[in-house]
């Protein structure tokens, strides 16, 4: 029986067919993630989880088909943990197969995805139970540590002592929950950068989406980290691009998914299998660093069933504020001037217009780019190059994330949103407040 509540409070790291779903949630209902663990460098230092990333075990939504689309509507997002840590790296030479984040390999007994302990702080910390050897796949270029102030809308990085001190007490800090399948990225006591940068936290979700058809790493299902899977010397390898395309782009790593924003996901499994994951304190767009300020956060979603939407990845509805300059809704002031232009020449005006956003993702951002605008032509039905005409001047190309994320977004006739049935989710989000 459908519940009006589900709390998802389980973590997996494969996704696809193979992942069995909580639920089912009742649409219209809603899904609390009651503490999502920090889920992209804990992922990568843990090498028993063949994922760069986990999040929490997908929902089924009752009734969503194969076909539908889920809008997922971020109600609420509360940071848990009192610090973070993250930064730049390089894959280890030896000590892993074809990928760091997936097929990560001791380079003492030659155990892929050995299991580990832990031992002390600092960057030998994680080691091989069956060897002892010091276990990582990633060599960390520049790292820092962050702390937050007890309100959480500030962090600052702290210096080397500061930061063993917090990674002796790491599980405390990241607020680790008591499923989690990581450790906390805290452990690594990293102190690169200097003391006393400070940043805005600003949280957002780099993971919320729908179960993909094919089973893959959840830090895969988009199509930029996707590609790497294809024939993959990995268990996890697809057999080809016909595979990817099963993916759902449920990892974005788009900073204006947060709250108050709209994800409407493709269903491409019965049940859709909603699930969340890799929040994040602060991330700019691009996430250039390749990697950011996981967090442990309590995330609250409603979904809703869109029937027949037959999109093939995720359309997002960014809270206002997060909308390219050129996408906004006119004001009045603004319509009054095109409408005495079109008055004194005789034509009439198309005003009844909504921003809409499509995400596109491809191996780089020029093919992220291609996949977005034909998505976005597809949803809107209007020819691909009058699209590319209209996100020229009513809106734009954003990078979500490198190499290959990317936000296209337009002002979109509203009788074609109503065609397709979000049209009321565009008005909620853009028209009655």
């Amino acid at each position: 029986m459908a519940k009006k509540v589900v709390y998802a409070d389980e973590f997996v790291d494969i996704i696809g067919p193979v992942c069995k779903m909580l639920g089912p949630v009742e649409d219209k209902g809603t899904i609390i993630a009651g503490a999502s663990e920090p889920a992209c460098w804990g992922p990568m230092i843990t090498p028993e989880v063949p994922s760069g990333h986990t999040v929490t075990r997908p929902v089924a939504v009752e009734g969503a088909k194969v076909g539908d689309g889920i809008a997922i509507k971020v109600k609420k997002i509360k940071v848990l943990s009192k610090a973070t840590a993250s930064g730049t790296e390089t894959g280890r030479a030896g000590s892993f197969v074809g990928d760091p984040f997936v097929a990560k390999k001791c380079p003492g007994c030659g155990t892929v995805n050995p299991k580990t302990y832990q031992k002390g702080i600092g960057k030998d910390a994680i080691r091989c139970k069956k060897c002892d050897t010091p276990v990582s796949s990633f060599d960390i270029t520049c790292g820092y540590t962050m702390l937050f102030d007890e309100a959480g809308k500030i962090g600052v990085t702290v210096p080397e002592k500061v930061a063993e001190s917090i990674a002796k007490q790491a599980y405390d800090y990241a607020a680790m929950p008591s499923k989690a399948l990581t450790y906390p990225v805290l452990v690594l006591a990293m102190s690169d950068m200097p003391a006393g940068v400070i940043a805005r936290v600003r949280p957002m979700l780099g993971q919320l989406g729908t179960t993909p058809a094919v089973n893959m790493p959840c830090s895969h299902n988009a199509g930029d980290f996707g590609v790497f899977l294809i024939g993959a010397p990995h268990d996890y390898k697809l057999k080809d691009q016909a595979e990817l395309l099963q993916r759902t782009d449920g990892h974005m790593d788009i900073d204006a998914v947060r709250e108050g924003a709209i994800v409407i996901a493709p269903v491409k499994l019965d049940g859709g299998g909603v699930y969340i994951g890799d929040v994040h304190a602060m991330q700019g767009d691009g996430e250039i660093a390749g990697h950011t300020t996981d967090i442990t956060a309590e995330v609250t979603t409603e979904v809703e069933i869109i029937k027949n939407l037959g999109i093939d990845g995720p359309i997002l509805l960014p809270n206002k504020e997060d909308l390219p300059p050129l996408a906004r809704l006119y004001t009045g002031e603004e319509l009054k001037i095109a409408r005495e232009i079109a008055a004194k020449q005789g034509f009439d005006l198309e005003t009844e217009v909504a921003p809409i956003q499509v995400v596109g993702s491809g191996a780089n951002l020029n093919e992220a780019a291609v996949n977005g605008l034909e998505r976005m032509a597809k949803l809107v039905d209007i020819d691909l190059n009058e699209v590319k005409n209209r996100v020229t001047i009513t809106g734009a190309v954003e990078i979500g994330r490198l190499p290959g994320i990317v936000q296209v977004t337009m002002l979109a006739p509203l009788k074609r949103l109503e065609e397709v049935g979000i049209a009321h989710l565009v008005r909620q989000q853009y028209l009655t407040r």
